[in-house]
């Protein structure tokens, strides 16, 4: 291990005339580490969803193919739609004729409330003059729904998107006749994304009940979330509760079906902490300076644990209250570094 050290110093000198006097250093610390379990989950769509039609016809026109993008009211289907025309021009027909036929009762309707204030018609007249205006009335009201519903059943052949994102498959072609219920397209948005994660059962009931988690991508990059959904079941076959949590993703760079690390903290320890830049690694030697109470640095190896941001745990080799040395490389190779003591009774053995 003598070796390892002096080929240590060796391989790390810097080529410096002089160093300050004093070098940046902190204390260990004993804090908190939340323990988490790093699970896989799965980034899928929040709106994802299959369009139908809802009228009879041909398919006339596919203006967009699978993996093309289309925002919200975008033509995707059209139907052809000479029926659904021709049935808009009964219905207004029979709209025109319902409200010749109320104008006509309208009109026979004020002649007799004219003449019977001078007694020259009977109340029986009267009553029936005023009935067929009510019933003219009725018809018109019912051909207007008639010219509502075939206006309907024409825009259902003129199929929009719903919402801005991609086509994922397309189940008719051009030519093909479709009925009301037939799936035509399936797409989803890019614009909200989720993750969902199977939480194994024994740690449902912290998960839940703390409501934390961080969601990680391969390079590293954290990603915002909000709101955690928590599914009030487990599944049968792998006894795990499913856990899904909104993303925050501005700039597009998800997309659904990716792999990301999910951590749930699952509890807590006492360790001691040092600043990450203070580690010195070669191979398999893990090191850190330490200043002694004259402010002299002394190599000491210790046995590192996990990395939590810019801070990592020491296992073993440092104790509480003891000044790290932040930046060892600024050390390395001055006037102020001195062999460790360890160091300099081995070497005298090895002589």
């Amino acid at each position: 291990m003598i070796t390892a050290i002096g080929w240590l110093l060796a391989s790390t000198a810097l080529a410096q005339d002089s160093a300050e006097d004093t070098v940046a250093s902190t204390p260990v610390l004993r804090q908190t580490l939340e323990e988490r379990i790093q699970l896989d989950g799965v980034i899928e769509a929040v709106q994802k969803s299959t369009v139908s039609a809802q009228t009879s016809g041909t398919v006339e026109a596919l203006p967009f193919d699978v993996d093309d993008s289309v925002t919200a009211g975008d033509l995707i289907v059209q139907l052809e739609d000479s029926e659904q025309q021709a049935r808009l021009r009964q219905a207004q027909a029979a709209l025109d004729e319902a409200r010749a036929g109320a104008e006509d009762a309208q009109q026979t309707f004020n002649r007799i409330s004219a003449i019977r204030e001078r007694g020259l018609v009977s109340r029986q007249e009267f009553d029936q003059a005023r009935n067929n205006l009510a019933a003219a009335r009725a018809r018109v009201e019912r051909a207007q729904a008639g010219v509502s519903e075939a206006e309907e059943q024409l825009g259902y052949t003129r199929i929009v998107a719903p919402y801005g994102g991609i086509l994922t498959e397309r189940h008719v072609e051009i030519g093909e006749s479709v009925n009301p219920g037939q799936p035509l397209l399936s797409g989803l948005s890019l614009e909200q994304l989720r993750v969902v994660v199977d939480l194994p059962q024994k740690y449902a009931d912290l998960a839940r009940s703390r409501r934390q988690a961080t969601v990680t991508l391969a390079d590293g990059r954290v990603l915002a979330t909000r709101e955690m959904t928590f599914y009030p079941y487990a599944d049968p076959a792998t006894h795990t509760f499913r856990l899904r949590m909104r993303l925050n993703e501005p700039d597009g760079s998800l997309f659904p079906g990716m792999l990301v690390k999910v951590g749930v903290p699952v509890g807590t320890r006492e360790s001691l902490w040092v600043p990450t830049s203070s580690l010195i690694q070669r191979s398999e030697l893990r090191a850190v300076f330490i200043l002694d109470d004259e402010d002299r640095p002394r190599l000491r190896q210790v046995r590192t644990g996990v990395r939590d941001g810019d801070r990592l745990e020491i296992l073993a080799g440092v104790d509480e209250g003891e000044r790290v040395v932040v930046n060892p490389a600024a050390l390395v190779g001055s006037d102020r570094l001195s062999r460790p003591e360890s160091a300099q009774a081995g070497g005298e053995e090895s002589r």
